[in-house]
């Protein structure tokens, strides 16, 4: 039986207002509208088709004039929300929308810290639920979510080109300069962090509030035909970069993916936990794991870099070897990512690699006080000193070779001292033994160039029958005085221009020079310098006075030669 005249003319006539007015906020129109549209289904079949189609007409175009999301500029910009940048938020503070729906309101789940943003307007979603409540009763919410996948994709895909997530190719990745890479890492966690605790979460909250309860699922597949493509979209910057060529300068970058993922994997298995949206969790979970064995992979091969770096050429006055600031200063980095690490670091440093001179460290007498990671960082430590001892070879002088393994491990020392972190993994033993190591050196050193020196003043050859011959001893003293002032001055000469950078080590070294040269001249002047000076021209061999060579001593390791200290003496 067909309805009255006047009920289709009614409906009509609602339907006609629809066409004309925006019912975004129009409640009683929207009601109308809905009823009109039941009577035509009670009427004709084609006039329910009519009235499907134009409420799925009204369904997009509602879904389409909230497109964009309703966030701050902040969050799309840079976020200042502490629950993205620190697990210690309050998760007692709660932040109200104004809307007087209970599912708009700020929570936190036991996944990590989401904040409910409104992507669309509260009253716009009931209107959306009317119509997709009508739509599924009329057969067509298959319709109804596949318009609504489409729109809410799109309006997801513009949130992340506005957080800056490109879509990543994952050659075009690895041909990134890694200046522009390292912005990009920096960019996409804080990017990624957004998109899952505000932008992925309301999107499933949308889902559900609209779809729930209306089919088998609904709300899961609308939710799953939504995201899935942005997720994806999301995911292949991290995956391109868990799969391209390491470096060691990457390896930071590649942990604070590595943090950022896993601290988002708790959100991620919520907020995806439906079986449809196991794919997602297992790429997500797959990348943290790439992630994890690019990292050892990378402290592997920083290792062996280490081992064979092949410069020969001495570096100028026996400094502090830019490999070795390079590896120290790289692995109290390491340390400040101690955490994650320990975590990813599960087997012992390989000792049966590289060049078996290098493994006289014996790791086994840590293994009980150290963590893998802690050993591996010994193991870094033991490669750079064998590598240092060989470029020592390359110096001419036996001195400057002892000086230059001083000066290293002593700021190899200074290093792991001024960590907390890493003297507390590398640990007291191992640094009792760079300790030596380090004494070692300095006292080869002032051996090899006190002796010399010292030499010179010893007694021996001076006396004959325990007094002077006129002529001999006089010659012999000579000949002692002019082999002492060669040998100062080409001391003084060649250390002035040696380099000790650390203040404290060359004051230390000065005055250790100091205290073993000067007595010893003091009392071989004041024994021996009368017959001299009885003599034919004294000062052509007593060229030094006490505070002559005291002088000279504070020339040492300053890395200028001599004539540069009379400049700067002169002009002070």
């Amino acid at each position: 039986m067909s309805p009255p005249e006047s009920t289709t003319a009614a409906v009509e006539k609602t339907i006609r207002q629809r066409k004309s007015t925006d019912l975004t906020g129009h409640h009683h129109v929207m009601d109308r509208y809905l009823v009109a549209g039941d009577e035509v289904q009670k009427s004709t079949s084609a006039a329910a088709l009519s009235s499907s189609s134009s409420a799925l007409l009204e369904f997009r175009n509602i879904l389409l004039s909230h497109a964009s999301p309703q966030l701050d500029s902040e969050w799309l910009t840079e976020s200042t929300h502490p629950e993205f940048e620190s697990p210690g938020f309050d998760s007692q503070e709660e932040v109200a929308d104004g809307s007087s729906d209970k599912q708009f309101e700020h929570r936190e789940s036991n996944a990590g810290i989401r904040e409910e943003v409104d992507l669309i307007p509260a009253d716009a979603v009931r209107d959306l639920r009317r119509i997709a409540e009508r739509m599924a009763a009329a057969g067509h919410l298959r319709e109804c979510i596949y318009v609504y996948a489409s729109a809410r994709s799109s309006a997801v895909d513009a949130s992340l080109k506005e957080l800056g997530v490109e879509k990543s190719d994952t050659g075009d990745v690895h041909r990134l300069e890694w200046e522009t890479l390292e912005k990009q890492i920096r960019r996409w966690t804080r990017a990624a962090r957004i998109c899952v605790r505000v932008l992925f979460a309301g999107e499933r909250r949308l889902c559900e509030h609209i779809f729930q309860g209306l089919g088998d699922s609904a709300e899961v597949t609308c939710f799953m035909e939504t995201i899935k493509s942005p997720a994806i979209h999301l995911f292949s910057f991290a995956d391109a970069i868990s799969t391209s060529n390491q470096s060691p300068e990457k390896l930071f970058k590649i942990l604070d993916l590595h943090d950022a993922l896993s601290n988002l994997t708790p959100d991620i298995e919520a907020i995806f936990d439906s079986e449809s949206c196991e794919s997602i969790r297992l790429k997500s979970a797959e990348i943290v794991s790439n992630l994890a064995d690019a990292a050892r992979g990378v402290i592997s091969e920083f290792e062996n870099a280490i081992l064979l770096e092949p410069s020969k050429t001495p570096v100028p006055g026996g400094t502090i070897h830019p490999l070795t600031r390079y590896v120290m200063n790289y692995i109290s980095l390491i340390s400040d990512y101690k955490k994650t690490l320990i975590e990813l670091i599960v087997s012992k440093p390989s000792a049966g690699s590289g060049d078996p001179a290098v493994l006289d460290t014996d790791l086994s007498e840590y293994e009980n006080q150290s963590s893998c990671l802690a050993l591996h960082l010994i193991w870094i430590i033991a490669i750079l000193q064998f590598n240092l001892e060989n470029k020592s070879k390359h110096y001419k002088d036996a001195s400057l070779s002892h000086l230059f393994m001083m000066n290293n491990v002593h700021y190899i020392v200074q290093k792991i001292k001024g960590s907390p972190e890493l003297r507390e993994m590398i640990g007291d033993g191992y640094l009792r033994k760079l300790n030596g190591i380090f004494r070692s050196a300095a006292t080869n050193y002032q051996r090899g160039t006190l002796v010399r020196v010292l030499y010179c003043l010893r007694d021996e050859g001076l006396h004959m029958s325990g007094s002077f011959s006129s002529g001999a001893s006089r010659s012999a003293l000579r000949e002692r005085f002019k082999a002492f002032n060669a040998m100062f001055e080409e001391v003084h000469r060649t250390q002035a221009t040696w380099l000790v950078p650390d203040n404290q080590l060359r004051e230390e070294l000065r005055i250790s020079i100091s205290e073993r040269i000067i007595p010893a001249y003091r009392s071989f002047l004041g024994r021996f310098r009368i017959p001299i000076e009885r003599g034919k021209h004294p000062e052509n061999y007593i060229k030094y006075s006490v505070e002559d060579l005291e002088n000279a001593v504070l020339d040492f390791f300053e890395g200028y030669s001599v004539s540069q200290h009379l400049q700067r003496r002169r002009s002070e």
